[in-house]
């Protein structure tokens, strides 16, 4: 080969190798714009519907961007639906690429039942709903739970009322009259297990109770749990405060208690202050975090988005 053969067919390569960086650079720049429209689309949805966390339905999820985008943080399990197999395996590809797999996933169904439990999803979201019916949707909501449905262009949001004849359990002895009883007379006979969370065991059944506390409101669980080691009771504990929706099980948020009473005490012989401190009014809860936060004069209020305020009691 002659040598202005050989600088032809390396122009050649260089040309070949830019246009292929220039074809991949634009494929990125795409990516990233269509990533970044789906995101703020979910975002939108998230503040119009003003869910903070939990079960989050995507029916009717497609390529899987928007059902992945949904995911705003780890307070949410999302779940996309979708009646045509081709789209619910791109939009597998999709999740897996973010590696989100797990936090978000999605299936085939029917078009007409939605695969779930009455009252544990808090958010349905859908942009060609069709036929489907409504009540069907307001079965699987739970109490203020959303349905943010696309309807010629329009998103609506409708609310599934809460049931007045469904109580609160906002102090230890749930009221602040401290008398025992509730006011709930939605209870009926137990039909199945609503959702399963962890820990699955406590760490011993003879010393202090692994779970502290726990008081509920507007649909959520807020308990003080001991979350050390189960493999000695002799190991340190490690108390936190844990949100959860009292529907769905799903772990909203967590802060750290930094210490609390013994856990070495006999069962059922604990003190019997510590477990008032906490307190969970609306969107709100009361609490010390920490067994001396009291003698400091320090109160905290800990939002239901799980940002927490400190004050000073004096």
């Amino acid at each position: 080969m002659t040598a202005r053969h050989k600088t032809h067919d390396r122009k050649g390569s260089t040309y070949r190798l830019t246009m292929a960086l220039i074809l991949l650079l634009m494929l990125m720049v795409y990516t990233f714009e269509a990533s970044a429209s789906q995101r703020n689309e979910a975002r939108q949805i998230l503040g119009h519907a003003g869910v903070n966390g939990g079960l989050i339905v995507h029916i009717g999820c497609g390529d899987g961007k928007l059902t992945a985008a949904l995911r705003a943080n780890n307070a949410f399990l999302v779940h996309g639906l979708d009646t045509d197999i081709d789209n619910v395996e791109r939009a597998r590809e999709h999740i897996h690429s973010m590696k989100f797999y797990g936090k978000v996933s999605v299936e085939t169904w029917d078009g007409k039942q939605l695969p779930y439990i009455d009252n544990i999803v808090n958010l349905v979201v859908s942009e060609n709903v069709g036929d489907f019916s409504m009540t069907e949707m307001m079965r699987v909501l739970v109490p203020e739970g959303v349905a943010y449905i696309k309807k010629e262009g329009i998103w609506t949001k409708t609310i599934k009322p809460r049931p007045e004849e469904m109580d609160e359990w906002t102090h230890y002895l749930h009221d602040p009259s401290n008398n025992a009883v509730a006011h709930d007379t939605a209870i009926g006979p137990l039909r199945h297990l609503q959702w399963d969370g962890h820990p699955t065991y406590s760490r011993h059944h003879e010393f202090t109770s692994s779970v502290a506390a726990v008081v509920s409101a507007r649909g959520r669980l807020f308990s003080i749990m001991d979350m050390g080691s189960r493999a000695s009771i002799h190991m340190p504990p490690k108390r936190r405060l844990i949100a959860r929706d009292a529907f769905n099980g799903i772990v909203l948020w967590e802060r750290p208690i930094e210490s609390w009473f013994n856990h070495l005490w006999p069962l059922k012989d604990g003190p019997a202050q510590p477990p008032r401190r906490l307190v969970a009014v609306g969107d709100s809860v009361f609490v010390t975090l920490g067994l001396e936060a009291a003698a400091n004069g320090r109160l905290y209020l800990a939002m239901s988005d799980g940002k927490v305020l400190c004050f000073d009691k004096q």
